[in-house]
């Protein structure tokens, strides 16, 4: 009988074990490609477009009118309040909140802005859902209101900008860039950016690296866009230049 306890408690212990090591080599190797990133300054970063840093990602916000849409929701509610009041831009006046996709560093200040309705695409509502996990057992908090959901290439129109939803899975399921007035691309997490070049998002935080390298081509041959906006990596004014020669 204390031989099977001894047994049994053997191998709780060495699964134990195991998963802390797991999780000490997630942490270690998610601190590491954190560093690899570049987020752009708080600041006005084209006409009638802002970016607050938020750590190691930027969250967009868009100027119309008397309002404003936000391209994604945030890492911290500390440090996207710290930015909207450098920008003196009150969260109040944020109608929309188009999420790229639901990972936490994209969506956990969006409490901030009570009044914006939020946008997703059709395929990332699994990740909310809960029906996809993101690793292992781990999965996407949901959001805190009801959201809105997008297809694949639909247009709509927000204080009167132009915006189209353009699907590309990869780094999650249902990651969704958005290209305003047809001029400025938001991409979140889809592509990074390397000395003016578009390049592959890190492997290590892609649900599917492979479909997400796919997903770039489509980005890639966008008549009139002149701007790639990234959640990770800055921003390039010269779009033809930095997809010249992208082949995957």
């Amino acid at each position: 009988m204390k031989k099977t306890i001894k047994k049994t408690l053997w191998g709780i212990g060495t699964v134990i074990a195991l998963i802390v090591i797991l999780f000490a080599w997630y942490g270690i190797k998610a601190s590491s490609e954190v560093k690899k990133m570049s987020p752009t300054e708080t600041g006005q970063v084209a006409d009638s477009i802002y970016a607050i840093k938020d750590s190691f990602v930027n969250i967009y916000i868009i100027k119309s009118g008397i309002g404003y849409v936000a391209i994604d929701g945030g890492n911290t509610i500390e440090g996207i309040k710290e930015g909207l009041i450098k920008l003196k831009i009150s969260p109040d006046d944020v109608v929309s909140i188009l999420l790229t996709h639901t990972d936490s560093d994209h969506v956990k200040a969006i409490s901030l802005f009570p009044k914006a309705s939020i946008y997703i695409s059709k395929q990332e509502e699994q990740m909310v859902t809960g029906e996809k996990s993101r690793f292992l057992f781990f999965k996407n908090s949901k959001l805190d209101r009801p959201y809105n959901l997008l297809d694949d290439n639909q247009v709509i129109n927000l204080l009167n900008l132009k915006i189209k939803g353009i699907l590309v899975p990869g780094h999650t399921p249902g990651s969704m860039c958005y290209l305003i007035n047809d001029k400025y691309l938001f991409t979140g997490d889809a592509l990074g950016l390397k000395a003016g070049k578009i390049s592959g998002f890190s492997e290590f935080f892609n649900m599917d690296t492979k479909t997400a390298l796919k997903s770039i081509s489509k980005l890639t041959n966008i008549e009139n866009a002149e701007y790639i906006f990234t959640a990770h990596h800055g921003f390039t004014n010269n779009y033809k230049d930095a997809v010249k020669n992208w082949e995957k």
